[in-house]
């Protein structure tokens, strides 16, 4: 079991993510400078963060407007030196970032955090950022839970809609925009190893954080902790918000 972040921003960060943290620190934490790409981060959540510890961050992402956001993030924590911002589309890495692991450029360390639910092609995605890691790179994956959204629209009152989710079927039929991905476990593992990464173990993200920082009595303390704890223990991660992996390229 993870213990929780040593990593002093960390404890800053919204305890929701305290679980992606506990799991990135033995990586990030360690005291070498990474070369870490960060694929649709681009208003520098995860990415300002890392800066601040001292690794070279480049994010790609389609949105002028979040990388104006990274940009103000990263001068006012005073790490824009060591963060790039590059507009580009995740399944089309290649044409943004003219690298490929197999060289000295590979990256150490990609985040691939919300980006799966809304790609045109979640393999395709995968597969491009296997290309830019090192040999021996890793891969931080996180996607919306299936069981977890399914939960959320039923305790919100909305069995319809869960039902629509449980069946993997759009919940909102006819508009305009798509209905985000959700993932299964076994779902994400499988589409990791399609693009020849070897996964880790699987743990959930927001397993109780959510419904515990609404309470004003909580202690954001305690919150990462029992998010931590709970992370990679059934049946709770099951239910979890969100589901998160770490994947190495052999």
């Amino acid at each position: 079991m993870p213990t929780s972040p040593a990593t002093p921003t960390a404890e800053q960060l919204p305890a929701r993510t305290a679980a992606v943290w506990a799991a990135l620190d033995p990586l990030v934490g360690a005291g070498s400078a990474l070369r870490i790409l960060d694929v649709g981060g681009g208003s520098g959540m995860f990415a300002v963060p890392l800066a601040r510890l001292g690794h070279e961050v480049t994010v790609v992402d389609p949105s002028a407007d979040a990388l104006a956001t990274l940009r103000r993030r990263a001068d006012t924590a005073g790490v824009e030196a060591r963060v790039r911002g590059v507009q580009g589309d995740g399944d089309l890495l290649h044409e943004v970032l003219p690298v490929t692991g197999d060289d000295d450029s590979g990256y150490d360390l990609a985040l691939c955090h919300s980006v799966l639910e809304v790609v045109d092609d979640p393999a395709v995605t995968l597969r491009e950022i296997a290309r830019a890691l090192r040999p021996g790179g890793q891969v931080s994956i996180a996607t919306a839970n299936r069981a977890g959204a399914v939960l959320a629209r039923a305790v919100a009152g909305h069995p319809v809609e869960a039902l629509a989710m449980l069946e993997d079927r759009d919940p909102a039929p006819g508009r305009a925009v798509p209905a985000r991905r959700r993932f299964s476990p076994q779902a994400l593992l499988a589409l990791v190893e399609g693009a020849d990464l070897r996964p880790g173990t699987w743990r959930g993200v927001s397993v109780v954080a959510d419904l515990l920082e609404s309470s004003s009595g909580a202690d954001p303390q305690a919150v990462r902790a029992l998010e931590v704890a709970l992370a990679e223990v059934s049946p709770y991660r099951d239910v979890a918000a969100g589901v998160h992996v770490l994947a190495t390229r052999p």
